[in-house]
């Protein structure tokens, strides 16, 4: 997933290979370049630009996903303030329904991650008089501690096959980000009930047809906001155009919009990963490997016991009223 994202970043930020910024990018584009890439590449003394990352490759394997998978979210309740969700599965079918890519790569998920990535940096890396800051839409998207899981989006997502019949105005791009099919998490928002959401846009948006996109989004019935946070939309707009690499099965686009919502019927997820845990741990398969890893099998039963808790916060969520918001 590095290899793409970073590929992005080069490209929107006009850095070449050698990691060295192009001369005549520069020149040409002074005002929007200088300096927008001090968040995320470090200069050398010979004038490169490194990336500023840190990646952990844990080599996951396919067995053992639900065991990894519940222990991380665990972990994450009290070591992260915030944690975007997407599955594989979903991107598949991404690929497949709406790119008609057969048997997709993971050069074709990663991709479309490093949009949604992009997007959610974008305010860091560039200016803009509508910006939001990553701070304000964290404030936003998490209305309790523990429910910091928000699920992304993206529209439009079309190949280049498409876009030659298909119109990409804002109200049609928002349209298409709150659809199921382009959630980058398997589940089904209709069957909960949002809590907040945060749209970013980039490119040629204006104000005046966002406001318009979200009049309509509210009045579909899928959409649906728990009664307790009737409003819950927070907007960033960047002018920025989007950037997509030579070999994006993306089409290109003027304008872009990334959707993140935090919805409880997340709360689903986590029952369907509790199933696949318990049908290992039930029968203790693998875990003496994590116990050779110097690890307590009580940590397993920790875990799930959280998950579950979890799970019953996001379903808790959904059926309060206004006068148990403060008990929760």
């Amino acid at each position: 997933m590095g290899n793409q994202l970073w590929e992005l970043y080069l490209l929107e930020h006009g850095i070449g290979d050698d990691g060295v910024l192009s001369p005549s990018i520069k020149e040409a584009n002074k005002r929007i370049y200088e300096n927008a890439y001090d968040t995320i590449f470090n200069e050398t003394d010979s004038g490169q630009l490194v990336p500023r990352a840190v990646f952990v490759d844990l080599e996951p394997t396919v067995i053992v996903e639900p065991y990894n998978a519940v222990l991380l979210t665990h972990t994450s309740m009290e070591n992260m303030d915030v944690v975007f969700l997407m599955d594989n599965q979903a991107m598949y079918s991404i690929c497949r329904a709406r790119l008609g890519i057969e048997r997709p790569t993971y050069s074709n998920i990663n991709r479309l991650v490093s949009q949604v990535a992009s997007a959610i940096t974008c305010s860091l890396r560039f200016s803009g008089s509508l910006n939001v800051d990553l701070s304000e839409f964290q404030t936003n998207l998490v209305p309790y501690p523990r429910i910091h899981f928000p699920v992304t989006a993206l529209g439009p997502v079309r190949s280049p096959e498409q876009a030659c019949h298909e119109n990409s105005s804002v109200r049609q791009i928002t349209e298409q980000a709150f659809s199921k099919e382009n959630l980058f998490l398997t589940c089904d928002p209709s069957h909960g009930r949002y809590m907040a959401c945060g749209l970013l846009y980039r490119g040629d948006v204006i104000p005046k047809d966002v406001n318009v996109a979200i009049a309509d989004i509210k009045q579909k019935r899928t959409v649906q906001f728990v009664s307790w946070c009737p409003t819950g939309f927070k907007v960033g707009i960047n002018h920025r155009l989007p950037v997509f690499a030579p070999q994006s099965d993306l089409a290109i686009t003027t304008r872009m919009v990334s959707v993140l919502s935090n919805n409880t019927s997340i709360g689903e997820v986590w029952g369907v990963l509790d199933r696949k845990f318990d049908l290992l741990f039930r029968k203790r398969a693998f875990v003496h490997w994590y116990v050779n890893d110097c690890m307590e099998e009580g940590e397993f039963s920790e875990a799930r016991e959280n998950l579950e808790a979890l799970e019953e916060d996001y379903r808790s969520a959904y059926d309060m009223g206004d006068d148990q918001i403060d008990e929760f």
